[in-house]
């Protein structure tokens, strides 16, 4: 049986995007950046982001439908980022997920953000349930065992700032380019990580939750020295303290990762396997500390290539497709949601308000 041909449409944050996918073989995929449109503000603008994923996304559909040699019409379903996310992004996406499925009368499916992310490693590598898998993004960060596209138990994640947070305050704090992962990534490898010891939060607690605030506040606290001994900072200081944060941030997820698998082997599972994905898992260095790790603990290690780390609207096609298979479909009252937990029976761990959970 041919597998349907799905169409990804993915605007959670500031990359507008749309990918064509039968089963795992992504037939097309086509991303838009904004950060030239961003980089005068030092972080992502809502209100510029939303602006332009109206006018980007429906030019993606268009490039991703060429690229993949098929027509609108030839589309089985349509599967759309409904959430967690800047809410007038995910408007943009939604609604024009909407109405392609409504003109085209197939199936519409509203997917998790995180659940993208989380499948990706199903997608390029064939995972097979139950895995675990440590999401690491700008805004999210959670050790989390995948058993189906709705099944997700949390073992622990992030009290405050995500990992892409903290890489992303600490290269402003530094005067580096955003988005910060690679310019922090790339400082760091002309520094020295032992020159300055910064603290590894929480690993003093039992637990799989992670803490990186305390972290940017102590780099920040060394740069306002290193500028008042010396009257501002070299470029090897720079080096050094971006090298220095890394490293913290590699040992605190290494140990986290340990005690994550401690729990996820109690459910003796028949393929055991450790899986990266989201945007920070594009850093090598902490990517070579986690496999490292499942080498000693006896588990395969997976992370998808560098362009599926990243936003990108094939993991949201193949997202869809799963929950399609399993009959999930949304109708036209389909909602843009800012917050969407994946474990729902878990409690929040920043708190919650009056559109629930943070995470």
């Amino acid at each position: 049986m041919t597998s349907p041909l799905i169409l990804g449409l993915e605007s959670s944050c500031d990359d507008s995007a749309a990918a064509l996918l039968r089963g795992r073989e992504v037939l097309s995929s086509v991303v838009r950046g904004q950060a030239d449109l961003h980089a005068d503000f030092g972080g992502v603008v809502p209100e510029i982001a939303a602006r332009a994923h109206a006018e980007r996304l429906d030019l993606c559909v268009e490039d991703a439908l060429a690229k993949a040699g098929v027509t609108l019409d030839q589309v089985d379903a349509v599967a759309v980022t409904a959430g967690p996310g800047l809410i007038g992004g995910v408007l943009s996406g939604v609604m024009l997920a909407k109405g392609l499925a409504s003109g085209l009368g197939k199936p519409l499916v509203g997917v998790n953000h995180l659940v993208g992310h989380a499948l990706t490693p199903r997608l390029t590598d064939g995972l097979r349930y139950p895995y675990l898998m440590l999401l690491v993004s700008g805004g999210h960060c959670q050790f989390l065992i995948a058993r189906s596209a709705e099944d997700f138990t949390r073992l622990g994640g992030t009290i405050d700032d995500a990992p892409g947070e903290a890489f992303d305050k600490t290269a402003r704090l530094l005067g580096l380019p955003q988005p910060g992962g690679p310019s922090v990534e790339a400082e760091a490898r002309k520094g020295d990580e032992k020159r300055f010891r910064f603290p590894r939060p929480l690993l003093d607690r039992p637990g799989c939750d992670l803490s990186f605030s305390g972290l940017k506040t102590a780099l920040m606290r060394q740069r306002d020295q290193l500028i008042a001994d010396q009257g501002g900072l070299h470029a090897q200081d720079v080096a050094d303290l971006c090298a220095g944060f890394q490293a913290a941030v590699r040992d605190v997820l290494t140990e986290k990762a340990r005690r994550a698998i401690a729990k996820y082997k109690d459910e003796a599972p028949e393929e055991p396997a450790l899986a990266v994905a989201g945007g920070v898992a594009a850093n090598q260095v902490l990517r070579g500390a986690l496999e490292s790790l499942c080498t000693d603990t006896g588990l395969r290690f997976t992370a998808p290539p560098l362009r599926l780390c990243t936003d990108n609207a094939a993991m949201i096609a193949y997202a869809g497709g799963e929950l399609l298979g399993l009959g999930v479909t949304h109708d036209m009252g389909l909602s843009a949601r800012p917050r969407w937990p994946l474990d729902r029976a878990a409690a929040p761990l920043i708190g919650s308000g009056k559109k629930g959970a943070k995470a």
